[in-house]
């Protein structure tokens, strides 16, 4: 995500991963949850801090568009069948 994206940008493209990393995990729990990614996220839901793993960094809770939440486990959660399935998004 670029640091030049301001708080209302859309996406100019997508992309699918390749690999997994920490950005694709994070991103495969947003897109789990209903979101594009953190910037769609703190799009909808203004002012909301993300809770995220001290050690891994991964996202730990998100509440969803529903107002329901899902909690996630400190360790990887995208299985690599799945990291094909996660869409990255240019700014």
């Amino acid at each position: 995500m670029s640091s030049a994206a301001n708080k209302n940008s859309k996406p100019k493209s997508m992309n699918r991963a390749g690999r997994w990393s920490a950005e694709v995990e994070n991103l495969f729990r947003f897109q789990q949850a209903g979101y594009r990614d953190e910037l769609d996220y703190m799009q909808v839901k203004q002012g909301v801090l993300i809770s995220k793993w001290p050690d891994t960094g991964f996202v730990k809770k998100l509440q969803r568009r529903d107002d329901t939440f899902f909690y996630y486990s400190k360790n990887r959660e995208c299985q690599e069948q799945d990291v094909h399935k996660v869409k990255v998004y240019e700014y």
